[in-house]
């Protein structure tokens, strides 16, 4: 297999290179190290640091890598600032996929796996349910919109060119190399913070001082496996939810990570953030019944914790 990886050096996209090159694939890597890290780079990948919105810089890479996949990982992936700069975000997550699919298309790559989302994708899920693939979605942010209007664009090439993809609509990811620098990642960002004995803040789901926005969090081990299996042809759905089913608050997340690191630091209530949803919880039965059971918030949680106490001197 020949996998090219966009985002490679980011936190999911690294993870997808690492497993794959240990499967013995041969793997490119497009990112434009905006938000990517060089150390996320993994030695025996060949890296193109490029940005998707010039087709012309995309179609040369993937002539040049000839891949017989690609996992479209790279994206602008933070509501927060697709509420800023809505215009940013859909030239990356629009317009860049876009030229991702042309260059697919012109090359003949086989499969593309699109990283969609289903903790945005949705809107608010209401209590006591979970959201699945044939819930309407009910974009509410204009990185849910963008990444909506990617997934409309993949049904478009299919019918149109045949391009043969597959969507996962991930729920909240998190794990090791998650940047704790951005604005999204909330486990990452507790890491960081307690590890340097700083407050935390738990941003408000209705009220100030509430147990805060309700998540589904799914471990990046989980989101890796059902990305290789979509490569793999294991896959059968167009589109598939990757989550848990299980829900969390903020403040769990936070209780849980204190737990783990023995943090005492400071809890402060914040208010709730313009484009989050409350709740969103989604549907996972299809991705267990394929892949088998998901990594626990408890487990993983911990997992992450330890990776941040060993790697917080280290860059």
């Amino acid at each position: 297999m020949r996998l090219l990886v966009t985002g490679g050096a980011g936190f999911i996209g690294s993870h997808i290179c690492e497993k794959a090159l240990g499967l013995g694939w041969q793997v490119g890597v497009i990112d434009s190290l905006v938000s990517g890290r060089k150390e996320n780079l993994f030695p025996g990948a060949k890296f193109y640091q490029i940005d998707l919105r010039n087709l012309a810089d995309v179609s040369a890479a993937v002539a040049d890598f000839k891949p017989d996949a690609i996992s479209h990982q790279a994206a602008q992936a933070s509501v927060a600032i697709s509420v800023r700069e809505p215009q940013m975000d859909a030239e990356v997550n629009i317009l860049g996929t876009i030229n991702i699919l042309r260059a697919a298309e012109q090359h003949k790559v086989r499969r593309v796996i699109f990283a969609s989302t289903g903790g945005a994708i949705y809107g608010d899920v209401p209590d006591g349910t979970r959201a699945s693939i044939s819930t309407i979605p009910v974009p509410v942010s204009p990185y849910a919109c963008s990444k909506f209007a990617a997934e409309k664009y993949l049904e478009c090439f299919r019918q149109e060119y045949g391009l043969n993809y597959t969507i996962l609509r991930y729920a909240n990811v998190y794990g090791p190399r998650q940047d704790p620098h951005g604005e999204a990642g909330v486990v990452a960002i507790f890491c960081n913070r307690m590890l340097a004995n700083e407050g935390i803040r738990i941003n408000a789901r209705k009220t100030l001082g509430d147990a805060g926005c309700v998540r589904d969090y799914v471990y990046i081990e989980d989101v890796v496996k059902a990305n290789i299996a979509a490569l793999k042809g294991e896959v059968p759905d167009r589109i598939m939810n990757v989550g848990t089913g299980q829900e969390t608050t903020t403040r769990q997340i936070a209780e849980r990570l204190q737990e783990v690191l023995g943090s005492k630091v400071a809890m402060t209530p914040g208010d709730r953030r313009a484009g989050d949803v409350e709740r969103s919880l989604l549907d996972a039965d299809r991705l267990v019944e394929l892949l088998g059971p998901t990594v626990t918030a408890h487990d993983g949680l911990a997992r992450t914790a330890e990776w941040f106490r060993k790697h917080r001197n280290h860059g």
